[in-house]
């Protein structure tokens, strides 16, 4: 009795010790770095091209869609200079025909993307991070009207561009994508384009941060609403073969432990250890009702993917004419925004992805034994395939909770945790040199 008193004891202090984790001091530079006259001048840039419609101009030199992508790749290019030469900057593009729905006459879709490389060449990892670059009026086909599109998704736009130029010095062995996509409005056509591409060639996409209007929730919240809040939506079911994994999810019940949820409890975790000033609430659900977002192309093609959005929509001010009507104002307009929640927001994302980006891969191979009726939970796994880690944290929480709640320390690669497989759910994490924990993964049963 008063060894197991004595090991339960150890255990509790093995917990405690590792949730009082220490911010990584490179971290929280790049988050300090955030600026927010910065993320003002790409939005008032963005909201001068008159309206970034996909199907509005690509020629003309300061007006429409094609202005609006060539600036991107600038901003893109000039921070690439900070990189020491591991930054690529491109437009990927094709020609769309007409489909009878939202593109009614040939348009060149573009993706602006940079693609900083990571400095380990046995890491293939790519995090990505998007925002979509088109805008909108009240009609989807209206490709002249003015839509400035300032936080729907100007908002998204500014915060992958100053991510670009807060990270473009830094030297994680994953590599970071940043794009602002085309054609979200016209039917998540830049994401599908981008996210076919990462499966037809096999990108080992870890995670894509998929940011679309984050930058007006203080504005439309109630009076006294307490700390601002920003949204991460995640699929719970998988979209991608989902009768092919359903038995296991179902047997084992990890109904709310696919990927894009560890990666939402992730941004969460993360986001909040960081940042101050901000609530990041997890939705369990893949997106808003009647709505779509650039996430679900990844999602569909099997790649974890999550949606960060404002808490409080107002959509007087999004998909709108601009006019004023009985003396209220219509319209996605800049004096809407509100730039502290959007430079929060953005920190929020530059934390996250250098995290990810400077932790070691996941672990492989991870097992829960179950061959024999215990009250305890035996967890085996294999260092990760690249990068050298200091430890692993194992992770658990009680069925009912939607984050993880206990964290245990090893530097084994395997551990017998005190608790029963049947009350709990488990989780491994790999865990850098520099103390950077890669996403969890949930082991697989050995019987």
């Amino acid at each position: 009795m008063k060894k197991s008193i004595f090991f339960l004891s150890i255990l509790l202090s093995v917990v405690i010790n590792a949730q009082k984790q220490e911010k990584d001091p490179e971290i929280s530079a790049y988050v300090k770095s955030v600026n927010k006259d910065s993320l003002r001048a790409n939005i008032e840039k963005l909201v001068s091209f008159g309206t970034r419609h996909t199907m509005s101009s690509t020629t003309d030199k300061d007006k429409g869609i094609g202005a609006a992508r060539n600036w991107v790749l600038s901003k893109f290019r000039n921070y690439a200079q900070n990189s020491g030469g591991r930054m690529d900057v491109f437009l990927q593009n094709e020609d769309l025909q007409p489909d009878g729905k939202r593109i009614n006459k040939i348009t060149n879709l573009g993706n602006a993307i940079a693609f900083l490389k990571g400095t380990d060449p046995t890491d293939q990892r790519v995090i990505i991070i998007s925002g979509h670059l088109d805008s909108r009026v009240s009609d989807v086909l209206n490709s002249t009207g003015f839509a400035p599109g300032a936080n729907d998704d100007g908002s998204g736009v500014a915060a992958v561009i100053e991510a670009a130029r807060v990270l473009s010095k830094s030297k994680f062995p994953a590599s970071i994508l940043f794009v602002a996509v085309s054609g979200e409005e016209q039917g998540l056509l830049g994401a599908k384009m981008l996210a076919d591409k990462a499966k037809a060639e096999h990108w080992q996409v870890e995670a894509v941060l998929n940011n679309d209007m984050i930058g007006n929730n203080s504005f439309d919240a109630p009076k006294n609403d307490g700390t601002p809040k920003l949204r991460v939506f995640s699929e719970g079911l998988p979209a991608f073969e989902t009768e092919k994994t359903a038995a296991k999810i179902r047997n084992f019940g990890l109904e709310n432990d696919g990927n894009a949820r560890q990666l939402a409890r992730y941004v969460k975790e993360i986001g909040e250890q960081y940042v101050k000033n901000i609530d990041i609430k997890l939705i369990y659900r893949n997106d808003r009702f009647l709505r779509g977002g650039d996430h679900t192309p990844f999602v569909n093609n099997g790649l974890t993917a999550v949606r960060l959005t404002d808490y409080y929509e107002n959509y007087d001010h999004q998909h709108q004419d601009i006019r004023t009507e009985n003396n209220k104002k219509y319209g996605d307009l800049i004096e809407f925004m509100d730039f502290d929640y959007l430079k929060t927001n953005t920190a929020v994302n530059v934390a996250v992805l250098a995290n990810l980006a400077k932790a070691t891969p996941q672990p492989e191979n991870v097992v829960m034994d179950v061959k024999e009726l215990s009250n305890s939970t035996k967890l085996s796994w294999e260092k990760p395939n690249s990068g050298k880690v200091k430890g692993y944290y194992i992770l658990y929480r009680e069925t009912d909770s939607s984050v993880w709640t206990h964290k245990i320390f090893t530097t084994e690669t395997s551990y017998t945790v005190p608790v029963s497989k049947d009350n709990y759910l488990f989780a491994v994490q790999s865990i850098s040199v520099s103390g950077n924990q890669s996403l969890p993964v949930i082991p697989k049963v050995s019987r």
